[in-house]
């Protein structure tokens, strides 16, 4: 397992080097020039210069993604703008402000939003799938097929301004979305999030109940499942020792990506309800060509994935004895 894990590490480390420099290249494709942001209306040439010294930007590109690089272990100067202590992603263009600090205000929030949403969807998306395995065929069954279908062809844009219209606006049933720190206020934090977990969850919900419908089917039908059965095992210890253990390796893949995903950045789930978490920040970035924080939001994104790939992989292990990881 130590030895999976130092390859996977080294793998993901040189996975984020790839997209950091990729980043750092696209960027200077941009016409824009990420000076003036700082620089203000009344800017001056030699404002402007003086700017570009202080933020590195008027150095060549490989030098300038060589400084970035380093400042994440050791930290970097920024002349008349401060020092940025390690882990250190750069200073905003735009809010004249550590990227790491500013994505840290934003990461609460983005981390509320996944792991509500997971828990709401997990529960009702493989408790629908299980129902509609074991009452294969039956009423039960062809009803939360069709609900997953259905949900499934919806998208969270087209759901979200629609449950913001009817249960916000005009029934009033929920509050307006928003964000308060659990440690704060935990019921302000959870009826700010609640509609949006919601959103969310039908959406994911879909997936998750054909997948979960369709791999306990699948496993029902193995041999070694009928075999227990027929030496007088009873109903449930066989669906939940033998079945439900054979299924959960595709669905903790899946869960892995999508949480991954989630926490990266749920641009459009944020933008439809107004929430600032890493999503936005995401787009306001690319609006503003601000690189080091469009650069930050892209690493940690990537990093959200790449890590719970590895997870993933490592938990497969737990899940199924077949699986030896070398």
């Amino acid at each position: 397992m130590l030895r999976f894990l130092v390859r996977r590490v080294s793998g993901a480390l040189v996975i984020l080097l790839v997209i950091s420099a990729v980043t750092f290249w696209l960027f200077y494709a941009v016409p824009r020039d990420p000076a003036m942001l700082s620089c203000g209306k009344n800017c001056t040439p030699e404002a402007l210069a003086q700017i570009r010294q202080n933020l590195g930007i008027d150095e060549p590109i490989p030098a300038q993604y060589w400084h970035w690089l380093v400042g994440v272990f050791t930290g970097r100067d920024f002349g008349g703008y401060g020092y940025c202590d390690a882990p250190c992603l750069g200073y905003s263009f735009a809010n004249r402000e550590p990227v790491f600090g500013t994505i840290m205000d934003r990461l609460p929030l983005t981390l509320s939003l996944a792991f509500g949403a997971a828990v709401v969807f997990l529960i009702i998306g493989i408790g629908a799938g299980m129902i509609a395995a074991l009452k294969q065929g039956r009423f039960l069954d062809k009803f939360a097929s069709s609900l997953s279908l259905l949900g499934s062809s919806l998208q969270i844009y087209f759901v979200g301004y629609i449950a913001m219209y009817f249960l916000v606006a005009k029934l009033g049933l929920f509050s307006q979305p928003s964000y308060t720190p659990l440690t704060e206020n935990p019921a302000a934090w959870l009826s700010g999030l609640l509609l949006p977990w919601l959103v969310l969850a039908i959406i994911f919900t879909a997936n998750y109940t054909r997948m979960t419908r369709s791999l306990l089917v699948e496993q029902l039908s193995e041999d070694y499942v009928r075999t227990a059965r027929a030496k007088g095992l009873s109903r449930a210890n066989v669906f939940f020792r033998f079945a439900w253990r054979g299924a959960m390796g595709p669905i903790v893949t899946v869960f892995g990506i999508d949480l991954g995903t989630l926490i990266g950045g749920a641009i459009i789930t944020e933008s439809v309800f107004s929430l600032q978490g890493i999503g936005r920040l995401a787009v306001q970035s690319v609006d503003q060509s601000d690189l080091p924080m469009l650069l930050g939001v892209t690493v940690l994104s990537a990093s959200a994935i790449v890590f719970f790939n590895i997870i993933v992989d490592a938990v497969y292990a737990l899940i199924d004895p077949r699986i030896r990881l070398a």
